[in-house]
């Protein structure tokens, strides 16, 4: 086994039940289910996965993981978290924004994308599960791609900062967020992390040395406002210069 990031040799970091979610008293909400799903973590790199989830199709995700069952492991990705974001990026960018071409990639049905439009801005959303007949190709680039817990969910990793890549214009940032693994995950004790979650979809843990080893594949700078909030560019446009001077 080898890091899909870096290629280092991988080793057995633990298993956790399948139905193991996020959040306090996770086995009230779903029993057991008797499936273990195992994590590797790389040598080198610490980037931590499930391999087994990747050979995974949409259609297998779809029925296994973002069935109906869903909203009940998550129950603010349908409204709560994409006002959250919404939110959080008007008060960042201010009139800014405005001027800014903007993609929320990731963004379910789009509700964050709405919100914006309702204040000025020029933002779309694409989801690879709900926008199956648009090419990647057709859209963009963009000053500004937003990938709100994204980057856990994604079995091909490289794949992903890929497509990012593509979306932008050779001065444009991508905004994300995922959880740093760093002082969470460590070869020798037990996957305990909450964030290790298969029912979630939590199936790529990152620590800060993979984020960046993933983003210089792309030729990407990488900054952490935070351990769940982060920033990928190549170069920094003036629009830009403030946020990214506290990453």
């Amino acid at each position: 086994m080898h890091c899909p990031i870096c290629a280092a040799s991988c080793s057995p970091l633990g298993e956790v039940d399948f139905n193991k979610c996020c959040g306090d008293g996770a086995h009230t909400v779903l029993p057991p289910s008797g499936v273990a799903i195992s994590y590797v973590l790389c040598d080198q790199c610490r980037f931590c996965f499930a391999p087994e989830f990747a050979t995974w199709s949409l259609e297998h995700f779809e029925t296994k993981v973002y069935n109906a069952e869903y909203v009940a492991v998550d129950p603010d990705y349908l409204d709560t978290r994409p006002r959250a974001n919404a939110n959080s990026l008007l008060a960042t960018f201010g009139d800014r924004g405005k001027q800014l071409w903007h993609l929320d990639y990731g963004g379910g049905r789009g509700l964050l994308s709405d919100l914006l439009r309702e204040k000025g801005w020029r933002s779309e959303s694409y989801d690879p599960f709900v926008d199956r007949s648009v090419s990647l190709q057709g859209l963009g680039p963009f000053d500004l791609v937003t990938a709100y817990e994204v980057f856990e969910h994604v079995p091909d990793v490289r794949r992903l900062v890929a497509d990012l890549a593509s979306l932008l214009k050779p001065d444009g940032v991508v905004l994300f967020s995922t959880l740093l693994s760093d002082g969470n995950l460590s070869p020798g004790h037990p996957l305990s992390w909450w964030y290790a979650a298969p029912r979630n979809g939590h199936i790529s843990l990152f620590s800060a040395r993979s984020l960046a080893a993933l983003g210089a594949i792309e030729g990407f700078s990488v900054g952490s406002f935070s351990q769940d909030l982060h920033a990928y560019w190549r170069n920094i446009p003036p629009w830009a210069a403030h946020i990214l001077r506290r990453a």
